[in-house]
């Protein structure tokens, strides 16, 4: 393992992106074999008085979370075959890590996979390295406007204890196993106090730029967030689709559910019908997913 480090009393701003609002030291690893690359990068990152841990392959999450990063830049090309449950590993046990993948040619599908998983960015090689860092800065702000939610307190919301601390649910006491984008989600959704928010609001948002036409990230994020909820606290409802809008986050009883408002008046459905429609849609959108996932 390679280590490059630089003075800490520089800051951000004195590098190369002098615009930065970002104001502090910032501590990135980056796991890379591209001596070419790393080279040019760490004289980058000295000069910014940024301190940089050099990795040649990936290493356990426990000593990820010993250096106290702010960012972490990866190869995933390197990672091999596990490359994917890596990237996942990390952001799950590392919520406040911004991650930032830097590779070679890749497809779409593995970009958006790679995304969904818990990368914040992706960046294709051969990029310039002004870029690159201008990316890590941009991740590091979004962080920094989340850090002050961790202070307030838990938001107690039906079963619920929301915890901005710990990017986390719990339910009786018992964590529901949020990964950071869906922390991120029911956060954002339950701080609405009921106001329905669009979908493009939402990835606007949650992923930090505009929505592509035709993307279902949103839809297949609630899905399964609504699944670890039904499981953490199988008594209630707490997302709501609002049909051709978006969502809204309100916790119901499950036997006082009634018609989702923006239905065509009609019969108000039974509790019994409105999850038979859930578990419909969910399986729908199983096999959406399955779809994609052979293309990539």
């Amino acid at each position: 393992m390679q280590e490059h480090q630089s003075a800490p009393a520089t800051t951000v701003a004195d590098g190369p992106a002098s615009g930065s609002t970002v104001s502090r030291t910032l501590r990135v690893a980056v796991i890379d074999t591209d001596s070419g690359f790393l080279h040019v990068l760490g004289k980058r990152f000295e000069r910014a008085g940024w301190q940089q841990r050099t990795l040649a392959s990936p290493v356990p999450v426990e000593d990820l979370v010993a250096m106290r990063l702010a960012a972490l830049v990866v190869d995933v090309a390197i990672l091999g075959p596990q490359a994917w449950e890596y990237l996942e590993k990390v952001a799950t046990r590392m919520p406040g890590l911004g991650i930032i993948v830097c590779t070679g040619q890749s497809s779409v599908a593995q970009r958006v996979r790679g995304l969904r998983l818990g990368a914040d960015d992706w960046v294709s090689k051969p990029c310039h390295p002004d870029e690159l860092m201008a990316r890590i800065e941009a991740v590091a702000r979004r962080r920094r406007r989340v850090e002050p939610q961790q202070e307030q307190r838990p938001r107690l919301t039906g079963e619920l204890e929301i915890r901005g601390d710990q990017f986390q649910a719990f339910a009786a006491g018992v964590s529901a196993e949020l990964t950071k984008r869906e922390f991120e989600l029911i956060d954002l959704l339950a701080a609405a106090e009921g106001r329905v928010l669009e979908r493009e609001e939402i990835y606007q948002r949650v992923w930090g730029y505009a929505m592509a036409r035709g993307d279902r990230s949103v839809d297949v994020f609630v899905r399964k967030l609504r699944q670890k909820l039904d499981k953490a606290s199988p008594g209630w409802r707490y997302i709501h689709t609002h049909f051709g809008v978006g969502y809204r986050f309100a916790p119901e009883p499950v036997g006082d559910l009634v018609a989702e408002p923006e239905r065509p008046a009609g019969r108000v459905r039974t509790p019994e019908e409105l999850l038979a429609e859930d578990r419909a849609s969910a399986l729908r959108g199983d096999a959406l997913e399955a779809a994609f996932a052979e293309r990539v």
